[in-house]
């Protein structure tokens, strides 16, 4: 119970967070590395280096090969990413594209540890099961070229309902922060606000390149 606790205290202070900085520069210079805004976007409890926690929520969280809102995709350590990746799902689009929220990882502003919201990541795996995928980059304002292996997806569990609510209240607020910022937009929130633009207008030609395979 006191985890759970901790969980939504952590999450509702993240949003929180969010909410005051949406407009300043406090957000923008803050330095997310990618597990750290994982854990608390999702309320998902797993600790240390990204790549291990598909192993960490073995006997702890329900894991698979199906995005879900709100579970966090975990990528394996693949060249210069030595450390892995962790990304929460914020919607599924179809079963082979999906958009997640995540940190530390497109170049903005000269600079890494952003929060990217709802950026397009398609699995181009030859089963079908998100053990490989590409993913949006912001400086190049398209998918990248390059194939990430993963380990599946992390999920909440039923009956996690703390955390489950965590994550609403957080999503919540990363919306209203993304709102909030749009005019005028500047430096990160511009990024931000081009790419979620030109993902939705290449979403219709990206699920017509999956279904033709």
């Amino acid at each position: 119970m006191m985890k759970r606790a901790k969980a939504t205290l952590g999450s509702m202070a993240f949003a929180a967070a969010l909410m005051l900085s949406a407009g300043g520069a406090a957000h923008a210079d803050t330095f997310w590395q990618c597990a750290t805004f994982a854990r608390t976007f999702s309320g998902i409890q797993l600790f240390g280096d990204a790549w291990t926690w598909w192993n960490q929520a073995l006997g702890k969280y329900a894991t698979g090969d199906a995005p879900q809102a709100g579970s966090v995709l975990v990528f394996k350590r693949s060249g210069v990413m030595h450390d892995g990746h962790v990304a929460v799902v914020s919607r599924v689009l179809t079963e082979r594209i999906i958009q997640v929220t995540h940190a530390n990882w497109s170049i903005i502003d000269g600079g890494r540890g952003k929060v990217e919201k709802d950026v397009t990541v398609v699995d181009v795996s030859a089963k079908g099961d998100w053990s490989q995928v590409k993913v949006w980059y912001d400086p190049v304002r398209d998918l990248g070229n390059t194939v990430y292996p993963t380990y599946g997806f992390v999920y909440q569990t039923a009956q996690n309902t703390a955390k489950n609510a965590s994550y609403s209240v957080a999503k919540a607020a990363v919306d209203q922060a993304a709102s909030a910022t749009q005019s005028p937009m500047t430096g990160a929130s511009q990024s931000l606000a081009s790419a979620a633009a030109d993902a939705t207008d290449r979403i219709a030609a990206l699920i017509q390149s999956i279904t033709d395979r």
